[in-house]
């Protein structure tokens, strides 16, 4: 028999992997989507932006392997924290609101998301 903490944290698992394959995949299909939310004084925006990408989506593979799950997860929180400023330019900024189509309070509840998901990668890393 699962128990009931290895089984939410094997839900978990499969929910952000799926997570950060989707957003990682978005980046390159939209990736004026992101361009948008680039804080200006970065260089290499759609470089960023692809590279951003593939690791989402190689840390979010990753994570569904117990033999790579440790590396997937602290792959996830240094990408998390790699892209906070454009969380915080996000929130700063009304045209990179304006071009994400989102509200100031959309944006500002991403700021303490970055913390939840950094979270849920320590959390899920072994």
């Amino acid at each position: 028999m699962i128990r009931k903490g290895k089984l939410q944290k094997s839900i978990l698992i499969v929910i952000s992997s799926i997570f950060y394959a989707i957003v990682g995949i978005k980046h390159f299909i939209e990736p004026d989507y992101f361009l948008s939310i680039i804080p200006p004084y970065l260089p290499f925006h759609i470089e960023l932006v692809y590279i951003s990408g593939f690791f989402e989506i190689l840390f979010g593979l990753m994570i569904l392997f117990p033999k790579y799950r440790y590396y997937g997860s602290i792959g996830l929180i240094l990408l998390l924290i790699a892209v906070f400023p454009a969380n915080i330019y996000l929130a700063q900024s009304k045209e990179a609101q304006e071009a994400i189509g989102a509200s100031q309070q959309i944006v500002i509840w991403r700021l303490p998301m970055q913390g939840i998901l950094i979270w849920i990668a320590y959390w899920i890393r072994k």
